[in-house]
């Protein structure tokens, strides 16, 4: 008699490979929910990153334009100095930029450049790197 109450014992503080397939289930979900929520805000931060390097682009160009009386014409403009010395006088002695290259967006493109019209623009092509579509980073869009 005290070897069967022993078993019943036993069986009742295991659990059963029901339960465990039940929460390994769980646990996966949970996991799956996580990965989304966290890929979700990644994407939005690197958005948010290089939305913020283009407006540092477009007020570099801008003190640029103040002391150069012109726009750049490209942007390694706002960290090279000019090699004409009446330029150079007015250029400075640091860049518009404290960086010694122009740095790659967030997910590892240049960034673009267009003077055109006494008007400029920089934008970055994005995740899909790819000039044009729906995913291109510029200062003027909406957050």
């Amino acid at each position: 008699m005290n070897r069967r109450f022993r078993n019943k014992r036993r069986a009742v503080a295991a659990f059963t490979l029901l339960e465990v397939l039940l929460v390994l289930v769980i646990l996966v979900v949970l996991g799956s929910i996580a990965t989304v929520a966290v890929t979700g805000q990644q994407d939005r931060a690197l958005r948010d990153s290089a939305r913020a390097q283009v407006q540092i682009f477009d007020r570099a160009i801008e003190m640029y334009r103040f002391n150069m009386k012109k726009y750049p014409s490209e942007l390694d403009d706002l960290i090279k100095k000019p090699s004409d010395a009446k330029e150079a006088e007015r250029w400075g002695t640091e860049g518009y930029l404290n960086k010694k290259s122009i740095p790659l967006d967030p997910w590892d493109n240049e960034y673009r450049y267009e003077s055109k019209d006494n008007s400029v623009k920089v934008w970055s092509t994005g995740p899909d790197g790819s000039d044009g579509t729906d995913d291109d980073v510029t200062s003027e869009e909406e957050s």
